[in-house]
């Protein structure tokens, strides 16, 4: 290449480890030299990190790369990463030859030598290892966030639900280094963090593949704990069968552990759920929600629903409809379900028709919608504890942040709260977000 690139657009899809590796990809960039930019149009290098669970996200990065080969940014430096690129590796060259480089999820660490590659030859280069063995650099990382971070601790997935790709993208569980986990969150504490959220794809099965550490996750959660200076500790996402009656105790018991959980149902129906190959009963979900609601009587649980899955019966959508309507999530990811290539469900027809799914999927909606909305409303008057994250990109005049249980709340207050836990009385809520007034302590007065 002519002239090394000064300046690099970075696009992310999907979850939050996509995030955590898009951030370590722009702290490898500027240590680089090059310096960051929204302008698209005008970028040296673009990079999308893309996301394989759904089908929508696939068809918006396809979408964007076939804008890009019908416009200019064919001379820019062009680079998918993320799940895409080890799911659609062989497509993307084929359908976009002006790509320069495909970077599987498993494959970060060899980023810089991918730009050199590149910057020194002419030609592709794709890296895509099926299964993740080099562990990354997580200090390189570069966070825009300076109150809360992701912190990977798990990736991969052994689960093989028959929807999902995550175990062909991602590849088999592996366990970070406890050790290496707390140092890192040390550091992040040092630098001021007061909150992180502990990322794989089933947290709960942390340890289990490294019993020569002795640290299970619950375990780890102990750990972290007792670092000095950082104030929460959440964590996601969960697998129903790996959640322990020690997992719940150590949420009950320490100060830092959030409480909510993430606790994905993804369909009420028993004969579904074995279909999706989910790897536990209706019955057992709900012996393990009751518990945990006995032993963490505050907490708040978050779910995944997949409506219209291959031969799903109105009965068994009802089923799905009534456990939501019975536990009251306070957090409800609905999607309505689309096959995904290389996984066991693309075998079978998908005979729910689309207008079933999307009007069983408005019906989940409108039930979620009035549980939020009684949530919301009983907390009025409540005085909750609030991590002040931000001013509100919507709302200049506010502040925002989260409580405890994930709920968004805006006040009004000082930037200088930025970092701080603040008492925050609920007045109103305008859709999912609480509207607050900060509590004056009896210090301020005098």
């Amino acid at each position: 290449m002519d002239q090394k690139p000064k300046t690099f657009f970075l696009r992310t899809y999907g979850c939050q480890m996509n995030e955590l590796d898009s951030e370590i990809m722009v702290g490898k960039l500027m240590q680089r030299g090059l310096t960051r930019t929204d302008d698209e149009n005008n970028a040296d290098m673009l990079i999308y990190n893309t996301c394989s669970i759904r089908d929508l996200a696939e068809r918006k990065v396809m979408g964007k790369l076939g804008q890009l080969g019908n416009s200019k940014r064919r001379d820019a430096i062009i680079g998918v990463t993320g799940c895409m690129a080890n799911a659609k590796k062989d497509t993307i060259f084929r359908k976009f030859p002006y790509v320069d480089f495909v970077l599987g999820t498993n494959n970060i660490h060899e980023f810089d030598e991918v730009l050199d590659t590149i910057l020194e030859e002419e030609g592709q280069v794709i890296r895509t290892t099926p299964q993740f063995y080099q562990e990354l650099d997580y200090t390189e990382a570069y966070r825009d966030d300076k109150v809360k971070a992701h912190v990977s601790i798990i990736r991969g997935c052994d689960k093989f639900c028959t929807y999902c790709v995550v175990p062909y993208t991602r590849g088999q569980e592996v366990s970070r280094d406890p050790d290496d986990i707390v140092e890192e969150i040390r550091r992040l504490a040092d630098q001021g963090y007061k909150e992180v959220t502990l990322l794989g794809q089933n947290v709960n099965s942390y340890g289990k593949d490294k019993k020569e550490n002795d640290c299970l996750f619950h375990d780890l959660l102990y750990r972290i704990d007792a670092i000095p200076g950082i104030e929460r500790q959440r964590f996601m996402t969960s697998h129903p069968v790996d959640i322990t009656r020690e997992l719940m105790e150590a949420v009950r018991d320490l100060p830092s552990a959030c409480e909510f959980i993430h606790f994905p149902l993804q369909a009420g129906s028993p004969r579904v759920l074995r279909k999706m190959h989910r790897i536990y009963t209706v019955e057992q979900y709900m012996e393990k929600v009751a518990m945990l609601k006995e032993i963490v009587p505050n907490v708040s649980l978050g779910t995944d629903i997949i409506v219209g899955f291959p031969t799903e019966t109105e009965e068994e959508f009802q089923m799905t409809y009534d456990r939501m309507k019975e536990i009251e999530f306070s957090v409800g990811f609905l999607f309505a379900y689309s096959p995904r290539k290389g996984t066991p469900a693309m075998r079978w027809r998908d005979d729910v028709p689309e207008e079933v799914k999307s009007e069983r999927l408005h019906r989940l909606m409108e039930l979620q919608e009035g549980i939020y909305a009684k949530q919301r409303t009983a907390l009025i008057d409540s005085t909750m504890e609030v991590l002040v994250e931000r001013k509100s990109q919507k709302d200049p005049q506010f502040l925002q942040g989260r409580t405890r249980c994930w709920k968004n709340v805006l006040f009004t207050g000082d930037e200088s709260l930025i970092g701080t836990l603040q008492p925050i009385k609920i007045r109103s809520y305008r859709h999912q977000t609480l509207i607050g007034e900060r509590k004056i302590s009896e210090q301020e007065v005098a």
